[in-house]
């Protein structure tokens, strides 16, 4: 390639190619299905680096990916035949400024780091439920977590965001500078450039909360339906749940809840008596660390399996429709291809009152749905099987045909994200995708980032 051993001398990080010892290492991706052949992964150590691959990248007519945490079942932070721009080597501190409440987080960290700096100071911003899961992606589209019901999203608690746009300039974003890409990154992912640093508002946080897990047998199914939709009509701002059907740790089918308080055992208990009361089999609740609360799931979702995951609306809770999923679900599972359906149960009050114009995100009023399916045996045709099986419960448990919207869900479970048609962003921008287009145009005219619900430039 034209000008390689030029940028390799200019640039900072370290570049590895397939001739390279580490290069698989470099691929590999939280889901093994979503790993690409990159002709380039630069680890990247500056926003220069970032200008410099995005130069090199355009000049060879390579197709660019960007990875924070490669976290993404549908290939997002991945390239084949590309150059991946990876933050996740040398672009990944969170440093916390205490009296102003604010992080300053790397556009390569993982949650887990911004967990646990945050709350050495009494304080804790909204993450996701899995603190092996990169800041940016999250973010960037969106980001739902366990302190969701008091904050809102992870981008309703963005201050500013540096970038690396296509052209190679760094810019600040946020509500005085650049507002018009502020608006557009907080929901709109990668479309408009590399984020190398985020700054996000932070708040007081207890430092021990009550959460874990709760195992139930299927026969309780039909009253599990009837306290949720009580619980879930008076949810208060210091709770959340997520409740999963499919098998369970000894293989046998079960539904289970992760529940959180933030609040003492005491008061947790108090709160979710209404669940006790059905006799859960297994109780794994109680008072822990706050910032151990999102490795919770860390072992369940461990690195190096295939992922399938389909978002939903979840606007249709209903007893017999659950029934008849969970008995294709039981069908087709097994210890190496398990199919979860996950309802999560984040209040989202905060979310909807935020107007639709302010950011990207396109807000729901219905809570979230999830099927994920997890293998551990990649073969061929094992990825298509898991799409076929996810749409058809989300059809079941829908209770109807869903819309596009609906059939949609949340985007950072779509798994057609990688789709570079502009249909798929034009459903998960709904009414801002015009004005999204025009903001590309500025950004990004020529596309190159096109990798999650790729905006068409106006």
């Amino acid at each position: 390639m034209p000008d390689f051993e030029k940028f390799k001398t200019r640039f900072k990080g370290d570049i590895v190619t397939p001739d390279d010892a580490d290069y698989r290492k470099a691929l590999a991706r939280w889901a093994v299905n979503a790993e690409r052949r990159a002709k380039i992964v630069a680890f990247v150590k500056d926003a220069e680096d970032v200008a410099l691959a995005i130069k090199y990248a355009r000049l060879n007519s390579l197709p660019i990916a960007i990875r924070g945490g490669g976290h993404s079942p549908a290939g997002a932070s991945s390239s084949e035949d590309g150059l991946v721009i990876d933050l996740s080597r040398h672009i990944k501190g969170a440093r916390i400024d205490p009296d102003k409440k604010l992080a300053y987080v790397g556009g390569g960290a993982l949650w887990d780091i911004v967990d646990k700096e945050a709350i050495k100071h009494g304080l804790a911003t909204v993450a996701g439920t899995v603190n092996h899961t990169g800041v940016g992606g999250l973010i960037l589209g969106g980001g739902f977590g366990w302190l969701t019901a008091k904050y809102g999203l992870a981008i309703d608690n963005l201050v500013q965001a540096t970038l690396v746009t296509a052209d190679g300039s760094v810019v600040t974003a946020s509500d005085t500078e650049n507002p018009d890409l502020f608006f557009a990154i907080r929901g709109g992912g990668s479309n408009f450039g590399v984020v190398t640093e985020f700054v996000l508002r932070l708040h007081p946080q207890r430092a021990k909360v009550y959460h874990g897990t709760l195992v139930f047998p299927p026969t309780v199914l039909e009253k599990m339906v009837e306290v949720t939709a009580k619980w879930w009509a008076n949810v208060g701002e210091n709770e959340g749940m997520l409740q999963m059907f499919g098998l369970g740790p000894d293989g046998n089918p079960a539904i289970i809840l992760f529940i959180f308080y933030n609040g003492s055992e005491e008061e947790g208990r108090a709160n979710y008596k209404s669940f006790f009361d059905l006799g859960p089999v297994v109780d794994f609740t109680k008072e822990i660390p706050y910032e151990n609360v999102n490795a919770a799931l860390n072992e369940g979702m461990a690195h190096g399996k295939g992922v399938y995951q389909k978002g939903f609306a979840n606007n249709h809770y209903e007893y017999q429709s659950i029934v008849q999923a969970y008995e294709k679900i039981i069908s087709v599972s097994s210890p190496e291809f398990k199919v979860n359906l996950i309802f999560e149960y984040f209040p989202i009050g905060k979310v909807i009152s935020v107007p639709l114009s302010a950011t990207a995100f396109r807000r729901d009023p219905a809570p979230l749905a999830v099927l994920l399916i997890l293998w551990t045996k990649d073969a061929e045709g094992t990825t298509e099987r898991a799409r076929t099986i996810a749409y058809d419960l989300a059809r079941i448990v829908s209770g109807a045909e869903l819309t596009e919207v609906q059939n949609f869900g949340y985007s950072n479970y779509d798994p057609e994200a990688v789709s570079v048609t502009g249909h798929r962003a034009q459903i998960a921008y709904g009414e801002n995708y015009p004005r999204l287009q025009a903001i590309k145009k500025r950004y990004d005219p020529d596309n190159i980032f096109n990798k999650w619900f790729a905006i068409t430039p106006a």
